[in-house]
């Protein structure tokens, strides 16, 4: 069942809508919107901070709050768009309450990757580059980690976890709540 539920505000006669994640309500407002990209102008912020601060506060970038971004600066809507996705730190989409990014670089491949990556997706039942549907995790392929004497590892929720077995990635996937 997926979790995501729209809100929808209104500012001078628009519709804005923002996707909550999960069931907690974490859409943002035309207000809270407002006040970052004035902090970001008093600060002279280029769009990159003011794009990062938007996602810490809705855990990723809708179209709706770029398209709002976009009025606000007075900035074509293209070059807000262009630059939310040329940056990999940036996400278009709900991300998973977990992280999982899984190291395939070439220790972690040899010395047992492809065998924890079956773990994660029979578990989770998603693909690299997937979200579940309850938003429990994201799953995400990464091609080294810097931790080529832990392999195969993975990086979850911003920790390491090196000497992976299947074993052990099962444990770990099962401890998420």
């Amino acid at each position: 069942m997926l979790l995501v539920k729209h809100i929808t505000i209104t500012k001078d006669g628009k519709e804005v809508r923002c996707v909550t994640k999960g069931t907690k309500e974490v859409g943002l407002d035309i207000k809270e919107l407002e006040d970052i990209v004035n902090k970001a102008k008093e600060e002279n912020l280029g769009l990159i901070p003011l794009l990062q601060r938007t996602q810490e506060v809705i855990g990723y970038l809708p179209k709706e709050a770029l398209v709002a971004l976009s009025e606000m600066l007075h900035l074509p809507y293209s070059k807000v768009f262009g630059v939310a996705t040329f940056y990999a730190q940036f996400h278009l989409t709900p991300r998973g309450r977990h992280v999982i990014q899984q190291c395939d670089g070439t220790a972690c491949h040899v010395k047992g990757g492809p065998r924890i990556r079956r773990v994660i997706e029979e578990k989770l039942g998603i693909s690299p580059g997937e979200t579940t549907e309850d938003l429990k995790a994201t799953y995400e392929i990464v091609y080294c980690l810097g931790s080529c004497g832990l392999a195969p590892a993975a990086m979850i929720d911003g920790k390491v976890i090196g000497r992976l077995t299947q074993e052990k990635m099962k444990r770990i996937l099962d401890s998420m709540e």
